[in-house]
């Protein structure tokens, strides 16, 4: 009996040890040791902030680590999903693995699951030092809203890096949805109200490809606020939202990226 056609617990101990040795990979190249890197370049940057505020130093301090550890980690998850998988279709390990008949599939969710058990454990080194000094229930947030964000960033890496195969490529494009994706809101405004020129033709098919886009793209600018840290919590229904949306976004993009790794030949 081939793989591919063994028992529903079978199938899925085959799942969890590829998201587990995922998970293995990441501590063997030293993923956390860079974020670890991260953290602590950062704690320097805002202890040095909070030295040349002349007041509110700790709000200052707090915010200077929350936006530099959220754009961190973003980048850092992002660009380490793309290498990883890169690396895999080039050393042709993954022939071997199909070659086995392992279902494909099964391949694809336990990297993933891998990817956002990373995802997660990253959110929770960022917000750790938050933690000692802002309120529990704002870093509890921020740490919530920052893992579902690393969790669609890094779903989006690995259907770009699937789909395209080119590491610089999917690396490039990864980069311009999130920048995309923290900026629409923005250009949604700009969009909306110009400064001249609101009845062209050029000015109405500007907006109409900017709300669709709002379809699509998730607006990042509305989460993992410093604000929640330095002024007051969200409301608890605002951070379910997030989460519900975020697993709404890493579901269609790994439906997405099932589609294009079927249609891939090795």
């Amino acid at each position: 009996m081939g793989i591919g056609s063994g028992s529903t617990p079978y199938m899925f101990r085959l799942t969890s040890t590829i998201a587990r040795y995922t998970l293995l990979e990441a501590l063997q190249t030293r993923l956390f040791a860079l974020v670890a890197c991260a953290i602590g370049v950062l704690l320097v940057a805002s202890l040095f902030a909070q030295e040349l505020a002349i007041a509110e130093g700790a709000r200052f301090q707090t915010g200077i680590y929350a936006a530099g550890m959220r754009l961190a980690t973003v980048f850092i998850a992002a660009l380490y999903v793309v290498a990883s998988m890169a690396r895999e279709f080039d050393d042709k390990g993954l022939e071997l693995l199909l070659a086995l008949d392992l279902p494909r599939g099964r391949y694809l969710i336990g990297k993933l699951v891998g990817y956002l058990a990373i995802a997660v454990l990253l959110a929770a080194a960022a917000a750790l030092p938050i933690a000692l000094a802002a309120p529990p229930l704002a870093a509890l947030q921020w740490g919530i809203s920052l893992a579902a964000e690393l969790s669609v960033v890094i779903a989006f890496a690995l259907f770009c890096i699937v789909s395209l195969g080119h590491l610089a490529l999917a690396a490039t494009v990864v980069i311009g949805f999130y920048l995309l994706a923290r900026t629409l809101t923005a250009v949604r405004l700009m969009a909306a109200h110009p400064i001249a020129g609101a009845d062209s033709l050029a000015h109405q098919v500007m907006q109409w490809m900017t709300d669709a886009l709002a379809l699509f793209v998730p607006a990042f600018d509305d989460w993992t606020r410093t604000a929640w840290l330095v002024n007051a919590p969200a409301p608890s229904i605002d951070i379910v939202t997030l989460a519900c949306q975020g697993a709404l976004y890493v579901t269609l993009l790994a439906a997405a990226s099932m589609f294009d790794f079927y249609r891939r030949d090795f």
